[in-house]
């Protein structure tokens, strides 16, 4: 007769079996989660330096910046970088994600009409393992004294810290919060010599979309979501407009309008309608219909959407029936419908409160469209200087003066229904970092900075339930042992309590 099986074999056979199992079915979707995903779509918030944003625009300097490529103002002196592309393996936490945009920098002008201060900072990438990381940029710069202008790319520009955070993870977003930067000695010297290295600098904030890389993915980010025209909108278009299939026009107004707006003296709000898109730093008015003479590159094309910023003092302006025109001289206009409450006093205050009306197709600004020719059955002007017209001037009720630099103006239009226009700024979906908090203070348990999203796609619940399951079988397991083996005054004495768990920062 055989012998039976100990009781206690009983037990181990059925713990391993369910922790077989359960691993079994967690740890491939665990990992399904964690490795091989994309970063698609996000914003970084960063300021640089803010003295030396001061410094820039103070009476020493008495200089300026300006955004290039979608960047934005955010909060009282960040800049936001845009449409985040690159990698995340949440099972080793590493983090690759460039941004697009950039600010320039000008200051102490000449005689001439050049700066001895002229400095770009673009295309921010945030590399990230282990405990910290670096922030590379795209630099032009001039240097201090011998006025040379330097064009780098990808410096490592400052050194990051995560203070403790663990970047593993398999959620659907990352979202840091003011890391500590320091100016790398790469960094300085590409910083025309204003700052050494070790120099404190802005925290940087971002939030990025992280998604389930595709079968078969090289792990390289795919391009980012392009508005088209469907085919049957594409057919009707065709039928009325002539050559132009759709277009865009993508135009923020003025960055220092939308800041006031928003400000302490408006304390105001824009409101989109109609099919108009925010873009971050620019509105985008879409479905282009009109003419285009390729021969002679002239275009006449009307877009959707509309913006209407409201405040106090008055403030209520909206813009719609946008309407591009560009005559054959290379000089493009930008119309508009405007709606004012009051058509006397300024636009931004002053105004009597009076009900206003609508003024048909105003020439608001004036831009250069040289450029305006086809490629690859897409004509477009991009980040055009506007100024302000005499009209453009009227309709803003005297807040600025003709001639006045304005957003700059982009344009496209599709000429064939194969044609793709320019992607919209992606800013992602996840919720961006406060641009007021102060800057994270290392504590003992950890900074409250979160690596992921709480909205992951893991099924916490049944993990939890599973964990649970598995602490139940476990003390089962004790207490049928402890029932079964005779506990000695010197076993007990050789089972101390379990040590506090090491503080890991």
């Amino acid at each position: 007769m055989p012998a039976r099986p100990h009781p206690r074999t009983h037990v181990t056979l059925l713990c391993a079996a369910v922790l077989a199992a359960v691993l079994t079915a967690l740890l491939p979707a665990g990992q399904a989660h964690a490795a091989g995903r994309t970063v698609q779509g996000g914003r970084l918030d960063w300021g640089i330096k803010s003295s030396f944003q001061s410094y820039v625009t103070g009476p020493i300097a008495n200089g300026s910046f300006s955004l290039t490529g979608g960047a934005a103002t955010v909060g009282g002196s960040q800049f936001r970088f845009h449409s985040a592309t690159g990698t995340y393996d949440g099972s080793s936490g590493a983090f690759d994600a460039g941004f697009s945009g950039g600010v320039h920098f000008l200051g102490h002008k000449e005689d001439d009409g050049t700066y001895q201060l002229d400095l770009t900072i673009s295309r921010p990438t945030v590399r990230l393992a282990g405990n910290g990381g670096t922030l590379y940029v795209d630099i032009i710069s001039k240097a201090k004294g011998t006025g040379a202008v330097t064009t780098s790319s990808q410096v490592p520009f400052a050194s990051l810290s995560l203070g403790g955070i663990d970047m593993k993870g398999g959620g659907n977003a990352v979202q840091l919060n003011n890391l500590p930067a320091t100016l790398t000695a790469q960094g300085a010297k590409s910083f025309a010599g204003y700052y050494t290295a070790g120099t404190a600098l802005d925290p940087v904030s971002l939030s990025a979309d992280v998604r389930v890389a595709a079968t078969g993915s090289t792990g390289k980010p795919s391009a980012s979501p392009t508005p088209s025209t469907s085919p049957s909108k594409s057919k009707a278009k065709k039928e009325t407009s002539g050559r132009i299939e759709d277009g865009a026009v993508d135009w923020g107004v003025r960055r220092t309008f939308r800041e006031y707006v928003t400000g302490a003296i408006a304390q105001g709000e824009w409101e989109l309608s109609d099919g108009a898109q925010d873009g971050g730093a620019l509105f985008r008015f879409p479905e282009g219909s009109g003419t285009y003479d390729e021969k002679k590159r002239t275009l006449d094309a009307s877009f959707t959407g509309a913006v209407r910023f409201t405040g106090e003092q008055g403030l209520d302006l909206k813009l719609g029936e946008i309407r591009a025109e560009v005559t054959d001289d290379g000089k493009g206009t930008l119309y508009a419908d405007v709606t004012s409450a009051s058509k006397t006093g300024k636009a931004g205050g002053g105004g009597t409160g009076k009900a206003g009306g609508t003024d048909k197709e105003v020439p608001l600004v004036t831009f250069t469209a040289k450029e305006l020719k086809p490629k690859d059955g897409l004509a477009q002007v991009t980040e055009a200087p506007a100024k302000l017209t005499a009209a453009g001037a009227e309709a803003f009720g005297g807040m600025y003066k003709a001639g006045t630099e304005m957003d700059p103006v982009s344009l496209a239009v599709a000429l064939d229904d194969k044609a793709e226009l320019p992607a919209l700024p992606d800013l992602g979906s996840a919720e961006s970092a406060t641009p007021e908090a102060a800057a994270a203070e290392p504590k003992k348990a950890g900074p409250k900075t979160e690596a992921t999203a709480s909205d992951s796609d893991v099924p916490v619940l049944s993990i939890g339930l599973t964990v649970a399951s598995l602490v139940a079988i476990a003390a089962a397991f004790l207490i049928i042992r402890r029932r079964r083996t005779p506990q000695t005054a010197a076993t007990a004495a050789a089972a101390p309590d379990a040590p506090d768990a090491p503080d890991e920062n």
